[in-house]
């Protein structure tokens, strides 16, 4: 649509008409009827002529009626259905076993890989809580159980989750299962 300054104009998604004052490239200064001096983007004014009805001139519709029903037509979404095990199984997995975190543990001591594996389920669990997952499951292995020890002490320090062994059927005796409480109020 070509603008001219003295034009009058109405303002698109809002209850406003005015005079143009200004146009300078696609910006047009328009005074509201309060005597307001407002810039906007062309797409956003529609000339005001008085020999067309508003009606006909900015909307595509003639009747308004047939506008509203097509506005209240809502889409019914469908609702993915999950089946009941599939609500419980847990979002999130770490495996500690050394071989996952390192490519070779060759020139590491036991101590070196503990306490990567460690640092690892620290990084992983402060991670989950930022990101409110509520489960997750470590996979430790079954080996001398002092991976599986050590970790039950590092849960034990948090107030807001508790810890199980993960599913035996899915894990074996070689993964714990932890619950982070959401909604914890910090004393």
């Amino acid at each position: 649509m070509i603008f001219k300054v003295g034009d009058s104009v109405l303002v698109l998604d809002e209850a406003m008409t005015g005079i143009i004052k200004k146009i300078v490239g696609n910006t047009i200064s328009i005074e509201t009827n309060d005597g307001f001096l407002l810039d906007f983007e062309s797409n956003e004014l529609v000339k005001r002529t008085p020999e067309v009805s508003l009606k006909k001139n900015v909307f595509s519709h003639a009747n308004p009626n047939t506008a509203i029903k097509e506005k209240e037509l809502s889409v019914k979404r469908k609702q993915v259905k999950t089946k009941p095990k599939e609500r419980f199984v847990p979002t999130m997995e770490v495996d500690l076993h050394i071989h996952q975190l390192v490519k070779s543990s060759i020139g590491m001591t036991n101590h070196d890989m503990l306490t990567l594996q460690l640092d690892t389920a620290k990084r992983q669990l402060d991670y989950a809580i930022s990101k409110r997952i509520q489960k997750m499951v470590f996979i430790h292995g079954v080996g001398e159980g002092v991976l599986k020890v050590e970790l039950e002490y590092l849960f034990g320090r948090y107030s807001n989750i508790k810890f199980y062994d993960a599913n035996y059927q899915k894990y074996g005796v070689g993964a714990t299962e932890v619950y982070i409480y959401q909604n914890t109020v910090n004393d």
